[in-house]
């Protein structure tokens, strides 16, 4: 595949940008040295069609879905979406598919939510006999797969470039990277937050992380680290909360970023939170971790 990730990404919300406040967002980080935008999905913008505007107003960026959910298209729209990009923006783009959680799946969409590793597979199968004819890329967008635990994680590396785990620690990655092998490709997200203040730094985490510990998918996960009931209580224990959101200052966080790629990680996505808890990116972190400092 020619599509390079590099060693560092960007995982960020962009829905709160206006299309041209996006497009300076990805102009800047591709300034900065990074080598990958990692766009995700739930109830705001479609990520391909502002996939395909942001690759229009950059050079080099490699973008990503981080992840797209396989409940909001049909096999055969995926298959367009991923084949039209590839070919428009080659190179650029890698294609993130994920099982979601039941309550956006059945309560949101209105669908029903399936055994995650069964919807999977059969998705993969039927993404692959898709019928498309439009203009053939020179090359599909490679696809990774939101992957925790080590079924899915089997999957990614057997039938798929790789996977894409969130709300994970360098634990994780470790133990993905034993289950995958050495060729696949692991993509873990990072959070990252600059906060020295270890108060005003896990109140901005558990404010960031209340959407994402009561899901049973990202539990479950964590459970095969030792985390238990009482870690998923109150906004989530220090120790939860710590393992998950790298605060403090730039070499700690720097720091966090390295244990993943000691762990086996071939690229890391960092998810930089602002210090005053408001949403978007942290600029500031970015520009100080930036690849081409």
């Amino acid at each position: 595949m020619s599509t390079d990730l590099g060693k560092l990404g960007v995982w960020a919300w962009l829905d709160a940008f206006s299309a041209p406040e996006a497009a300076n967002f990805a102009n800047q980080l591709e300034d900065w040295g990074y080598t990958a935008l990692w766009i995700p999905e739930a109830v705001g913008r479609d990520p391909f069609t502002l996939i395909g505007y942001l690759a229009g107003k950059t050079e080099n960026l490699v973008f990503a879905t981080g992840i797209a959910n396989i409940y909001a298209r049909d096999p055969m729209t995926m298959k367009a979406a991923q084949q039209t990009i590839s070919e428009m923006a080659p190179g650029r783009f890698v294609l993130g598919l994920g099982v979601s959680h039941q309550h956006l799946v059945s309560k949101i969409r209105g669908h029903d939510y399936q055994k995650p590793l069964t919807a999977m597979t059969n998705y993969l199968q039927n993404l692959e006999q898709a019928l498309y004819m439009g203009t053939q890329p020179k090359e599909s967008a490679p696809i990774v797969i939101g992957a925790l635990r080590d079924k899915m994680l089997g999957l990614a590396a057997s039938q798929t470039a790789g996977a894409h785990p969130y709300l994970v620690p360098p634990e994780h990655t470790a133990r993905a990277r034993q289950v995958m092998g050495d060729d696949a490709w692991l993509c873990p997200e990072q959070m990252v937050l600059l906060e020295t203040d270890a108060t005003k730094a896990r109140a901005i985490a558990r404010a960031e992380l209340k959407v994402y510990i009561g899901l049973p998918n990202y539990q479950n996960n964590l459970r095969q680290f030792d985390f238990g009931d009482a870690d998923f209580a109150d906004g989530g224990s220090d120790r939860l909360v710590d393992a998950i959101v790298a605060w403090g200052d730039e070499q700690v966080i720097a720091d966090r970023i390295q244990e993943h790629h000691d762990a086996g990680a071939n690229h890391v996505c960092i998810q930089a939170f602002r210090p005053d808890g408001a949403p978007g990116p942290d600029l500031r972190l970015l520009e100080a971790l930036a690849p081409s400092r």
